[in-house]
C-alpha cells in the first residue's frame, strides 16, 4: 500500500504572489459588473472627500480674516452657512457611497468564495487516489474552511479598503500639490521613508503567514486523525502521547503565528510614528511660511488636514496586512490543489447497458464494435510500484474466467489489495498489461470501467442519510424494491427491519449508530444493488461474526452467478469454495490452485490451513 497518513512535504512551496493574485482576480472578475458599480461608488466617495477638503479653505480664510479684523461681523453668516452646508453634504455623500459599496462588496465576497469552494470540491473529484493517499483529511479540510474564509475576509474588508485608499491617496496628492507644492515635497520625503519601512516588514510578515497556514493545516490534520482513532488511542493508553503530539504542533502554530502577527502588528505603530513626524515638520515649515506672508491661513490648515490624511491610506493598507497575507497564503494553498493535475483518462471504450426481458446485458462499445461483457480479467506479467524503486507487485500473471471466484491469500502488505486497486485503475501499472474481456483496461474509460465493477472495501464508509440512501448509492436509479432485494441478498434485511425506522433510519457519524458488522453488511448490499459483471470483496467479511459470515457467504454464492468475483480474506474458510486461490508473498504469487490442489502441494497454503503457519 502507498504511504498513508503522512503529510506531503511538497505542498508547501515558495509563495508566488503574482500568480496567486491573478487567480483571485480571475474569480472576482466573474462579478465584473458589480465591481464596476463598486468602483463608481468609490470614485464618487473620493470626489466628495475632495470637495469637502476644497470648501474648507474659504471657510477658514473667512474666519481668519474676521479674527485679524477683530470684527466677526465681517463674516457673511449666510455664505458661511452655505459653505458649511456644502461641506456637510459632501461628507454625507461620501458616507452614503461608502455604505453602498460595502454592502455590494459583501455580496461579491460571498459569491466569489462560493464559486471557489465549488470549484475546489469539483476538482477534488477529478484527482487520482494517489493525491488523497499523500494528504491528511484535516489538511484538505483546512483548505475548504480556514483558507477560503481568509479569502472571503479579504474580499469583504481589505479589497475595498485598498482600492479606496488608492483613490484617496491620489486625490490627496492632487489637492496638496494644488494647495502648496513646496510643502508636498516635505510630505513626500516622509512617505518614501514609510514605504521603505513597510516593504521590509511586509517581506517578514509574508514568510511567517505562509508558515502559519501550513502549521494550522498540520494541527487540523492531527486533531482529525486523533478524533477518528480515539478508540484506538484509549485502548492502547496513548492519551498522553496524543497530547504530547498535539502540544508540539500547537506550539509550532503558536510560534509562527506570534511572529506573523508581531511583524504585521508593528506596521501600524511604525507608520503612525512616521506620520506624526511628518505632521510636526509640515506644521513647523508651514507656520514659518504663514509668518512670512507666503501662505494664507485657510490654505495652511487645509494642507494640514490633508497631511493628516496623506499617510492615512498607507496606514490603512498596513493595518490590513494581517488579512492580506492570511488571504494570499490561503489562496495559494487552495490554488495548489486546483493546479494539481487531474486523473488522466485516455480511454475511448465505453460501457453500454441493455435491459431485455431476459434481464440486463452489458456491452463494451469500441467504435462500431459491440463486445459482450463477460467478466474475463487477465494479468499478464504485471509489475507495479507506488513509489519508484520499491516494487509492490512483481511479474503477476493470473486469469479470471467469467463467473469464477478468485481468492487472494497472503500477509498484510503482500499485494492483495493492490491487485484490486489496479483492476479499478486507481493506479496505472509500470510493466505488463491488464485486459478485461480482451481489452486493455487503459483503453476503457475509467468511469465505464468502474461502473462495471462493484467493490466492498475493508474500511466501510457510510454517508449521512438514511439506510435506503446508502444502499442506493450503489446505483442511484435503483428502486426501493431493488434496494430491499439487495439487502436480503447481503443478509442485511433482517437487522434493518428491526430498527425503529427500518430503511428510513438515519445514519449518523459514518454509521456510528450501527455495529461494525452491520455497516459492512450495508456496504455489501450497496455493491449488490449495483449488479455489476465483476465484484471485488476486500476483506468483506472480516468484521462480522461467524454466524453472520455464513449468511453472507450464502448470499454471495447467489450473487456470484453470472459474474466474476475477486475475494480477499484472512479467514481461509471464506475462500475454500473459490475456483482459484492465489497465495501472495512479497508481491509475488507463490502458489495457485483450488483449495484441494493447494492442500496436496503441502506448501504455504497447506501450512496456513493446518495451523503450522499464520498470516502476519
Amino acid at each position: 500500500m502507498p504511504p498513508m497518513g503522512g503529510r506531503n512535504p511538497g505542498v508547501v512551496k515558495p509563495k508566488d504572489t503574482k500568480k496567486t493574485l491573478l487567480g483571485i482576480v480571475e474569480y472576482i472578475g466573474k462579478s465584473k459588473y458589480l465591481l464596476i458599480f463598486v468602483l463608481l461608488m468609490l470614485v464618487l466617495g473620493t470626489v466628495c472627500q475632495m470637495g469637502a477638503s476644497y470648501w474648507l479653505k474659504p471657510i477658514l480664510n473667512d474666519v481668519a480674516d474676521s479674527i485679524k479684523a477683530h470684527n466677526f461681523a465681517t463674516v457673511g453668516v449666510k455664505q458661511l452657512a452655505k459653505n458649511l452646508a456644502i461641506v456637510s453634504g459632501f461628507y454625507v455623500g461620501a458616507s452614503l457611497f461608502s455604505f453602498i459599496q460595502a454592502k455590494i462588496m459583501v455580496s461579491i465576497a460571498y459569491k466569489t468564495t462560493n464559486i471557489i469552494r465549488k470549484d475546489l470540491f469539483d476538482h477534488l473529484q477529478t484527482l487520482p487516489l494517489s493525491f488523497f493517499d499523500a494528504q491528511t483529511h484535516g489538511e484538505v479540510m483546512s483548505r475548504f474552511t480556514n483558507d477560503v474564509d481568509n479569502i472571503q475576509m479579504m474580499l469583504e474588508q481589505t479589497v475595498v479598503q485598498l482600492v479606496s485608499s488608492v483613490f484617496s491617496f491620489i486625490s490627496i496628492i492632487i489637492m496638496m500639490i494644488y494647495l502648496k507644492w513646496q510643502l508636498f515635497l516635505v510630505a513626500l520625503v516622509f512617505l518614501i521613508i514609510m514605504v521603505i519601512n513597510s516593504v521590509y516588514i511586509a517581506k517578514k510578515t509574508r514568510k511567517y503567514y505562509k508558515a502559519q497556514q501550513a502549521a494550522l493545516g498540520e494541527m487540523n490534520g492531527n486533531i482529525e486523525e486523533t478524533m477518528e482513532g480515539m478508540k484506538v488511542v484509549k485502548v492502547f493508553n496513548h492519551e498522553e502521547t496524543a497530547k504530547d503530539d498535539f502540544d508540539v504542533l500547537n506550539e509550532k502554530y503558536r510560534t509562527v503565528g506570534t511572529k506573523a502577527n508581531f511583524y504585521s502588528g508593528i506596521m501600524g505603530p511604525c507608520s503612525t510614528g512616521i506620520n506624526n513626524a511628518s505632521y510636526a515638520t509640515i506644521t513647523m515649515v508651514g507656520g514659518i511660511l504663514v509668518l512670512h506672508g507666503s501662505l494664507d491661513i485657510g490654505t495652511f490648515f487645509t494642507f494640514l488636514s490633508n497631511t493628516k490624511q496623506f499617510t492615512q491610506p498607507i496606514n490603512q493598507i498596513m493595518n490590513q496586512m494581517n488579512n492580506i497575507f492570511s488571504a494570499l497564503a490561503g489562496a495559494e494553498r487552495v490554488f495548489e490543489i486546483m493546479n494539481t493535475a487531474p486523473e488522466v483518462d485516455e480511454g475511448t471504450v465505453t460501457l453500454e447497458e441493455v435491459k431485455t426481458d431476459a434481464g440486463k446485458k452489458w456491452f463494451w462499445v469500441d467504435g462500431d464494435s459491440r463486445i459482450p461483457v463477460e467478466g474475463k480479467v487477465v494479468f499478464d506479467d504485471v509489475t507495479f510500484s507506488y513509489v519508484e524503486g520499491k516494487v509492490v507487485l512483481s511479474d503477476i500473471n493470473l486469469y479470471a474466467k467469467p463467473a469464477q471466484k478468485i481468492a487472494f491469500v497472503g500477509s498484510t502488505g503482500a499485494g492483495k489489495t493492490t491487485i484490486t486497486n489496479l483492476i479499478n485503475r486507481f493506479y496505472d501499472i509500470q510493466q505488463g498489461a491488464i485486459t478485461y474481456d480482451g481489452i486493455d483496461i487503459k483503453r476503457i474509460k475509467k468511469s465505464d470501467l468502474r461502473r462495471s465493477l462493484a467493490m466492498v472495501l475493508q474500511d466501510t464508509h457510510l454517508f449521512t442519510g438514511t439506510i435506503m440512501d446508502n444502499i442506493r448509492y450503489g446505483r442511484l436509479d435503483a428502486t426501493d424494491e431493488e434496494c430491499i432485494a439487495a439487502s436480503k441478498l447481503a443478509s442485511a434485511h433482517s437487522f434493518i427491519k428491526h430498527l425503529p425506522d427500518g430503511y428510513q433510519t438515519e445514519i449518523t457519524g459514518d454509521g456510528a449508530n450501527l455495529s461494525q458488522g452491520q455497516r459492512q453488511l450495508l456496504a455489501i448490499a450497496r455493491a449488490a444493488v449495483a449488479d455489476p459483471p465483476v465484484m471485488i470483496l476486500d476483506e468483506a467479511t472480516s468484521s462480522v461474526d461467524t454466524r453472520t459470515e455464513a449468511h453472507i457467504e450464502h448470499g454471495m454464492d447467489r450473487l456470484m452467478i453470472g459474474r466474476t468475483v475477486f475475494v480477499i480474506a484472512h479467514r481461509l474458510s471464506t475462500v475454500r469454495n473459490s475456483n482459484a486461490i492465489m497465495v501472495l508473498e512479497h508481491g509475488e504469487i507463490i502458489e495457485r490452485g483450488d483449495h484441494f490442489a493447494l492442500l496436496e502441494q503441502k506448501g504455504r497454503y497447506y501450512e496456513l490451513c493446518t495451523g503450522k503457519a499464520q498470516l502476519s
